[in-house]
């Protein structure tokens, strides 16, 4: 040992770890974002059949949201609140399909 070197990081046990990687998408409230269950090679056929069948759903709801508010936008004296509520249930359904898009189409960063 040196002079005046510490031995105390020797000296800790490292025991091994048993336990699984956190998962901090669920944690912040975005489950389906990190986290092995999501990868490509972790979902079968079947599985990635219905995220697809589910986010052309979402998609097909997102358009006719749009063409909604277009409509009530065009009408005179149309319900300011209505839009607004239609407004947001439209970005909700902006992040679900970023989500599955996420789920089917990850990142692969090489």
């Amino acid at each position: 040992m040196t002079p005046g070197r510490s031995r105390s990081w020797t000296t800790v046990a490292t025991p091994k770890s048993t336990t699984r990687p956190v998962d901090f998408g669920a944690i912040l409230g975005r489950p389906g974002r990190a986290g092995p269950d999501t990868r490509r090679g972790a979902m079968n056929s079947e599985e990635e059949r219905q995220l697809s069948a589910e986010l052309e759903r979402l998609k097909q709801e997102h358009r006719d949201l749009d063409a909604a508010i277009e409509a009530m936008l065009r009408t005179p004296g149309y319900d300011r609140l209505q839009v607004q509520r239609l407004k947001k249930r439209k970005l909700q359904l902006k992040d679900q399909i970023g989500r599955i898009e996420d789920q089917l189409f990850p990142d692969i960063i090489a």
